[in-house]
């Protein structure tokens, strides 16, 4: 027992270390000024560069033009948002709509539901797993959470369309979704206990998932008394935009003054989209000019062990289970940023992942670390790269947001890139933020790409086999 103690006194934090950095600290004035400013302020806003801020201009040689900031509330909607935000940019410009934005609440409702399925499948594909075992401890650690990624996204459009905003709009639990998640994820950990319990005890498989659509019929019943049953079929209405008539080359100068001279009625005279009674499914096919199954996940991780040109699989990722895991193609980081860059000059706008932590300012709506300044704060370098900083867990995918443009140097390369989040417009400017071409190389893992702008090498790599990766493996994480 002595010898044990003698041992941990080794690894005690010493008290006479402790008075000697605390006299270290204070003999230095940078540290002084430093503690003075943070403990009033913030970490954040006493790290804070002018200079570094004054460097990204908020002006883009290459914008697009999009709607209203949306805002996904309390809720791990983001990568639902970032997809829609895309998606409505085209709606937009195809049908000459002022603005227009899509019902998150809708695939929200369909996600809880088909990630509870799959849940509830998983376990059952894992049935005679310990409880204590990493997978699945994986698979159980938040069986219908709010995060995902954009292939989610698409299996959730393929299966169940889209609608508008107005015909299925938001509630208090999709605005701030913790509780309807917390009550749901303990309903189904009861589920798979006794689909475990009954398998112990010998109930066959066919058994065990008649079971299990039984159960499913309590998560209908928490997703809708929650969020409302989604709609099966719906009105559409929406305005051509007045702009038209501007670009009408039929019409001339004459005629354009004698209308501007008519007397005006206050009648709302625009052009109408309408459709009566129309399904999501059919909604989706008939405005959205977009298929979802043409775009495909790119991402950039430079980790030894994720050699780059390799298609990877990663398990038990699915929200809809007939859909499959999710799949991911790993390039180099000039193939990344060249593929974005030419989607946005065609006039598409990006779903993109990243770390939205690291060294940014919410309110002020920066990304950058030459603005953020935490190294000068604190006095000491951080120096991770790429690949040790998703190694080491430190800067994995939380967070989906869309750009919406970029601004290119003389050089033609990317300078700084425009985005738009979905965090409300009292976020950012208005909504958006700026994010130096560093901090995109550094803290950007994904984005999704048409087909059409993959170079060839790169599109040669979706008719491989896929390298199957288990679910802790550091790749890319959901976005929340």
């Amino acid at each position: 027992m002595t010898d044990t103690i003698d041992a941990n006194e080794h690894k005690a934090l010493d008290p006479q270390l402790i008075r000697h950095y605390a006299e270290e600290f204070n003999a230095d004035r940078a540290n002084l000024v430093a503690a003075n400013a943070a403990v009033s302020s913030g970490v954040l806003a006493a790290a804070t560069d002018y200079k570094g801020a004054r460097s990204l201009p908020r002006d883009f040689s290459i914008e697009l033009k999009q709607g209203s900031i949306t805002n996904q509330r309390r809720s791990g909607r983001c990568w639902m948002f970032a997809a829609l935000n895309t998606l409505r940019y085209e709606v937009m410009h195809r049908w000459n709509l002022d603005d227009f934005e899509f019902s998150e609440t809708y695939l929200f409702f369909w996600d809880a539901l088909e990630k509870s399925n799959t849940y509830l499948e998983n376990v059952l594909a894992t049935i005679d797993e310990p409880t204590d075992s990493r997978i699945f401890q994986e698979i159980n650690y938040g069986p219908a959470d709010d995060g995902g990624w954009w292939q989610m996204f698409a299996a959730l459009v393929n299966k169940y369309g889209l609608v508008p905003k107005s015909a299925y709009p938001e509630s208090a639990n999709s605005k701030d979704s913790d509780a309807f998640k917390q009550y749901l994820n303990s309903k189904l950990r009861e589920f798979a206990a006794d689909l475990r319990d009954r398998h112990a005890k010998g109930t066959p498989m066919e058994q065990l998932r008649a079971v299990k659509n039984d159960d499913m019929a309590t998560v209908y019943r928490i997703c809708a008394i929650s969020l409302g049953e989604p709609p099966e079929r719906f009105d559409f209405l929406a305005r051509v935009d007045d702009d038209a008539k501007k670009d009408d080359k039929n019409g001339d100068a004459k005629d354009a003054k004698e209308a501007d001279n008519a007397p005006k009625s206050g009648k709302d005279e625009r052009k109408q989209i309408r459709d009566f009674g129309i399904t999501p499914v059919e909604f989706y096919r008939k405005y959205v000019p977009v298929d979802v199954n043409d775009l495909v996940t790119l991402c950039n991780v430079p980790m030894a062990s994720r050699p780059f040109n390799k298609r990877y699989r990663i398990r038990f990722t699915a929200n809809v289970a007939e859909a499959g895991d999710m799949e991911f193609v790993n390039v180099p980081l000039d193939v990344f940023r060249k593929a974005a860059v030419d989607q946005i000059a065609a006039g598409h706008p990006i779903w993109f992942a990243c770390d939205c932590m690291q060294f940014s300012l919410r309110g002020a709506g920066y990304f950058d670390r030459d603005t953020v300044r935490v190294d000068q704060l604190f006095g000491t370098d951080f120096t991770f790269d790429k690949a040790q900083g998703l190694e080491y867990g430190d800067s994995p995918s939380n967070h989906a947001m869309t750009l919406t443009g970029v601004n290119l140097g003389e050089d033609g390369k990317p300078n700084r890139w425009k985005v738009e989040n979905s965090w409300g417009k009292d976020n950012g400017e208005d909504g958006y933020y700026v994010a130096s071409d560093a901090w995109f190389d550094r803290y950007v893992t994904e984005i999704i790409i048409r087909k059409e702008y993959l170079d060839e090498a790169t599109r040669s790599l979706l008719a491989t086999e896929p390298v199957e990766l288990e679910p802790w493996e550091p790749l890319t994480k959901r976005s929340r």
